[in-house]
């Protein structure tokens, strides 16, 4: 029998960059083959197909599964352990796993499904991986962006507990094997000692710190702990072993364009700036498809901040289309496209 897979679980705020660091992890991966579960958000998978984009050269055998049915720590035994199941078939043609949580995924229920008799046989948690935003922390607020934080919560109608974000915070320290401090360019270096000994009197003296800018985190850094997460657990207390069901705010949603029509980058910002004031816009992310160019633009905002790059080229059986997702409150996708277009 082929040995254990061993699985990283890559947990943090919305916006705190896990997408970014498992980009470059796989864009770096070694020669390692490595399958990516992705905890989606909204009914167009963009993180997931962005983490496709980077695979055609140095990810050839990297593979994306996107988990779309809620809080990853909510609904383990929907989606998560049968996806788990099917991949725990092929472990003899991997080399690692990656689970990108959704952010306010508790990181314990997640490791105590590797206690499963099914899961146990096949795979072990080699290590919790927390990334933080230097800037945020900096600011007492945990995440880049708190309303983007609360929709995210409120429109997930699987999440079964309403963990305060400075508790679900210490949960994700407290589970950690390795803490990226990400956004440390947004900081000054004396700001980022401040942030680095605030952590520290959150994590056990085992849990290294490590600072980046856009994540680049080596993957030798991040993967290999081997630290048998699921048979450690009680060394890595939660606040939250019990949560108590809470109403939803029917009112935040995601909304969602696919459009033909294709923008040059700054109309297009100033289209989504023009938006952001009038809508109650948290969060934005997808591609674009832009004039007389081969390559496609992926564009991500958090509440009033847009950036844009460009990630790889069209691909001869894709449509060059303009896909977005918006998170938001009262969000209505034919509103948005008259927006866009106007």
């Amino acid at each position: 029998m082929a040995s254990k897979i061993p699985v990283t679980i890559i947990t943090g705020f919305l916006g705190s960059g896990k997408t970014t660091l498992i980009r470059h992890l796989l864009q770096n991966n070694q020669g390692r083959r490595i399958a990516v579960l992705v905890n989606e958000f909204g009914e167009i998978g963009i993180d997931g197909d962005l983490l496709r984009s980077c695979t055609p050269e140095t990810c050839e055998d990297s593979k994306i599964w996107e988990l779309t049915n809620g809080c990853l720590c909510c609904t383990v035994q929907e989606e998560f352990l049968p996806t788990m199941l099917q991949l725990l078939k092929r472990r003899d043609q991997l080399d690692h796993i990656l689970i990108e949580t959704s952010g306010l995924a508790l990181p314990k229920p997640l490791v105590t499904a590797f206690r499963w008799p099914d899961i146990r046989q096949g795979a072990t948690v080699d290590g919790v991986v927390t990334v933080v935003d230097c800037a945020a922390v900096a600011a007492g607020q945990f995440a880049p962006d708190l309303a983007a934080i609360e929709a995210q919560r409120q429109a997930d109608e699987s999440l079964d507990h309403d963990t305060p974000l400075g508790e679900l915070f210490e949960d994700q320290l407290a589970c950690s094997d390795l803490v990226i401090l990400n956004k440390t360019d947004q900081v000054d270096a004396a700001t980022q000692a401040q942030v680095i000994t605030k952590l520290q009197q959150e994590l056990s003296p085992r849990v290294k710190i490590f600072a980046t800018h856009q994540a680049q985190a080596d993957l030798n850094l991040v993967l290999g702990f081997q630290a048998a997460v699921e048979d450690d657990l009680d060394a890595r207390p939660s606040h939250h072993d019990l949560e108590e069901d809470h109403d939803h705010d029917d009112e935040i949603n995601s909304a969602y364009i696919i459009q033909d029509q294709e923008f040059q980058p700054e109309v297009l910002r100033q289209r989504l700036d023009a938006l952001v004031k009038t809508e109650e816009i948290y969060r934005i992310k997808g591609f674009v498809a832009v004039p007389e160019k081969p390559m496609r633009l992926v564009m991500q905002g958090v509440g009033q901040r847009l950036n844009y790059f460009y990630d790889r080229l069209w691909q001869p059986e894709e449509p060059r289309q303009t896909r977005l997702v918006f998170i938001g409150r009262n969000l209505d996708s034919q509103r948005l496209v008259a927006g866009l277009l106007s």
